[in-house]
Order: C-alpha cells, then structure tokens, then sequence
C-alpha cells in the first residue's frame, strides 16, 4: 500500500493498545485505594455500576453516531472497546486482589489466547458480519471472543496497565521487557520477508492483525505502548522530572478528557459519513483528514477544560460517584 496509509494505519491501530493500557492502568489505581480504604460490597457496587451504565451508554451513542444506516461502520448494537472497558470496571476488584505473579501470568494467557483460538476468533468475518449480531448468543461472542474488541484476548492490554503500574518504579525491569519485545517484533519483521508475507494489515494474511488481534500483534504493540510510555515519562517517577519537562504538558487536557474526546470526535465521523454519503477519500487528502482530525482535539481539550468542565463524560462519572456515596 502507499506509504501514507500505512502511517494512518499504524498511527491508528497504536491509539488503541495504548488507550486501553493506560485505562487499564487508571483503573487498577482507583481500585488500589478503595481496597486499601477497606471498601464494602456495596460501595465497589456503587463505583463499578455508574462506570458500566456510561461507558456501556457512550458505546451505543458512539455506534448510533457512526451507524452503518448513514454511512457508518457499526451497528446500533455492536460491542467495542468502551464495552471492554466496561468489562475492565466489573473485574476490577478481583484484579486488584491478584498477586503481581498471577496479573503477569495472566497478561501472558490473555496474549497467547490467539494461537489457541482458531475458528473462534471470526478470521473469516467481513467487517459487517464482525459488527453484526442476531440474537443474544452472536452479540455475546462479539463481545468476548470476535467483535471488534473482544475480550479475549484484548483484556491482555488492561492486564499490561496493571503490570505496568506496579513496575513504575522498576525501570530496569520494564527496559528488560521492552527488549525483549523489539527483539520479537524485528523477527516478525525478518519472517514477514522470508516468507513474503505482508507485516501488519487491518485484517487478512498478515503477520500482524487487527481484526482479529494476533498473537504477534498484541505482543509487539504491547511493546511499542511500554515503549512510549517509558519515553514520555523520563524521571518523573523517580521524583525527577517528564522526559521532556514541560514541554508536553499541553497534551494533558487531552489525557483527562479522554472519554469526551473519544465520543465526540465518533460525531464529527458520524457527520463527515453523511456528507460523503459513501464516497471515499484519496490517500494524501485521508492522510491530512486523519492527522488533522486527530490533533486537533488537542486544543479543543484545553478550552473545554478550561471553559466548561461540567460538560464532560468524565464530569458526569464524578458526579455519579459522588452521588452513588
């Protein structure tokens, strides 16, 4: 393929990976403190279901607003990561009391879930049969083993948040981690070529896939996520400083408007499949739409959060929690 597209390709199949992550990071946090605070049933009830009810709410909002009716790409119903993270919230006091060795030993299964998998994993969906269900049965395997973003295997990403969370400190252990995995990803690199096989595809024969998530995919993504993420924080762990001091700090608006901007830039999509009514752009126009539409949210993050922080998703789960107490 062009060039191009596959720079929007792997800059989008990253989003992903490293959005689920770091979610998953943020909710084995939440869940440390409300163990350590000695929470009751009924207070892990209160704060797991207003986080299922809106992220469950937002998933189907996002499906309505990008739906195949209009030009769209999902059904009304169809499951996706929001849905995922809606599974991350309910799991999460048990997650919070696995030791550090079962979480790893975990995150290890959930990665090789797809060599084990088979015809399970939809290999021969097209996309509108992957967004598709008929009944309860269909929805439910959509959901777990071959929508979009089942949770098996994609929980290995939440699971790698928590890992990832508990070795903040340990810096030599997450660089050890992340050698191994360029290690791995440059012999994906190496067997691509022996066999001419394409690298990495949306879907099809590719080493690395994403509908569904290969094995080979969730290791080296996971990779590149660790990557990033020890990049960006330089010391700051440490007590010292980010990796590039303040000089990044305009992108956190963004971070903590997460969900908003998640949903919200699904409207922008929803309206723009409407207007082309179809039609699909060329390469280098969907390459600025892409890039363009992606930063600029940035900016967006900081006038919201500045000018009316009440508007947000993630407003609104403070004030369910604050409300479910």
């Amino acid at each position: 393929g062009h060039p191009a597209a596959f720079v929007a390709a792997a800059f989008g199949g990253m989003a992903a990976p490293m959005f689920v992550t770091i979610s998953g990071w943020g909710m084995y946090r939440s869940s440390i403190r409300r163990f350590e605070e000695g929470h009751a049933a009924s207070e892990w009830f209160g704060w797991i279901l207003p986080r299922v009810a809106l992220l469950s709410s937002c998933q189907f909002l996002v499906n309505l607003l990008l739906n195949v009716e209009r030009g769209g790409r999902f059904e009304w119903h169809t499951p996706g990561v929001l849905t995922l993270l809606a599974i991350s919230a309910i799991i999460a006091p048990i997650l919070v009391r696995l030791s550090f060795a079962n979480r790893a030993a975990l995150t290890i299964a959930f990665g090789a879930v797809p060599l084990f998998m088979g015809s399970h994993s939809g290999e021969e969906l097209a996309w509108f049969e992957r967004v598709d269900s008929n009944g309860a049965r269909e929805w439910l395997q959509r959901l777990f083993l071959n929508g979009t973003y089942p949770a098996f295997p994609w929980l290995f990403f939440v699971f790698l948040g928590s890992i990832l969370h508990d070795l903040r400190d340990a810096s030599g252990t997450r660089k050890n981690l992340i050698g191994i995995g360029l290690s791995f990803s440059t012999l994906t690199i190496v067997y691509a070529i022996i066999e001419e096989r394409d690298w990495a595809l949306t879907s099809g024969d590719a080493v690395l896939t994403f509908f569904p998530a290969s094995f080979p995919f969730l290791l080296v993504s996971g990779c590149l996520v660790m990557l990033v993420m020890m990049l960006l924080e330089g010391e700051e762990n440490s007590g010292g400083d980010p990796a590039l001091g303040d000089k990044l700090s305009f992108l956190e608006p963004a971070g903590r408007l997460s969900l908003t901007i998640y949903v919200a830039h699904f409207a922008v999509l929803g309206a723009a499949a409407i207007m082309l009514d179809g039609a699909r752009l060329a390469v280098f126009p969907a390459f600025a739409v892409t890039l363009g539409h992606t930063f600029v949210w940035i900016p967006i993050a900081s006038i919201i959060e500045k000018k009316a922080p009440r508007i947000t998703l993630e407003n609104l789960l403070k004030s369910m929690d604050q409300s479910g107490r």
